[in-house]
């Protein structure tokens, strides 16, 4: 992946969106881009991604402003509840910093309620 900065970064991708990839490749057969815009050649804009995303995502979610750049911070955040490291999450998202990537990465409530308390262990 391109990231930015002109960073290149190195992801990992599921086999089953591998698989999907594939499928779409067959199809649709693009030439420059995976997913070419309106004509053959071309990228999407950001905005034509926004709006396609907003089209979808409101059919489900009424009322919320979710933006393409929120799924970056559920993939951190789903990530660090499946137990990945936050260093990993840090090179992951390309960040310098691991106090940006704090910022990125929410804590649930499920996984509060989930933490032993110590005092639990005492006999009382």
């Amino acid at each position: 992946m391109y990231g930015k900065g002109q960073k290149d970064r190195v992801l990992p991708v599921s086999e089953k969106l591998i698989k999907m990839i594939i499928k779409y490749y067959k199809l649709y057969r693009p030439s420059t881009y995976l997913i070419e815009g309106q004509f053959k050649g071309n990228s999407y804009s950001e905005t034509s991604l926004e709006k396609i995303f907003h089209k979808y995502l409101g059919k489900i979610y009424k009322n919320h402003n979710f933006t393409l750049h929120c799924l970056r911070h559920s993939y951190a955040t789903h990530l660090l509840e499946a137990g990945v490291s936050l260093r990993y999450i840090q090179e992951l998202l390309g960040h310098k910093s691991s106090k940006t990537t704090e910022i990125y990465t929410h804590v649930s409530m499920t996984g509060l309620q989930n933490i032993k308390n110590p005092a639990d262990d005492f006999d009382l």
